[in-house]
């Protein structure tokens, strides 16, 4: 992205590439999920690019820094941000009646380093009350 979009670009527009952290700093309602091929549909990977501004395991310069989200904005983004967006009802609560709408992950997302974020996995998805997927375990 570096390469190939600052060169196409200039240096002047390449600066508000993916301006994510910005938008999140503004007040900006932010939704992140993935439709189209160039971009993984694993969200764990996709936040920690969000998080860390690298692609997962490189050790490359990162794309702009200072555009980067912090975990919990991320995470939001991607579960109540795209809820919203898709009109999903309220989110965010346990109660019955409410959309049963869960992921469970391997592990504590918020107690790993901020560059190992991609190798978290989920475990189970919900979705309207009904699991959508279950990983199999080696």
């Amino acid at each position: 992205m570096v390469t190939l979009v600052r060169s196409a670009i200039g240096d002047e527009r390449y600066q508000w590439h993916y301006p994510f952290g910005s938008l999140a700093r503004s007040g900006a309602s932010l939704a992140m999920g993935s439709d189209w091929a160039v971009s993984t549909p694993d969200p764990w990977a996709a936040m920690s690019v969000a998080v860390n501004r690298i692609p997962p395991g490189e050790s490359v310069e990162p794309l702009l820094p200072a555009q980067s989200l912090d975990l919990t904005t991320a995470l939001a983004a991607y579960t109540s941000g795209s809820a919203h967006l898709n009109r999903r009802g309220q989110v965010g609560v346990i109660r019955p009646g409410a959309r049963a709408d869960l992921v469970i992950a391997d592990r504590n997302p918020f107690a790993e380093q901020p560059d190992s974020l991609w190798n978290t996995r989920s475990d189970l998805t919900v979705a309207d009350g009904e699991i959508v997927y279950e990983r199999t375990k080696p």
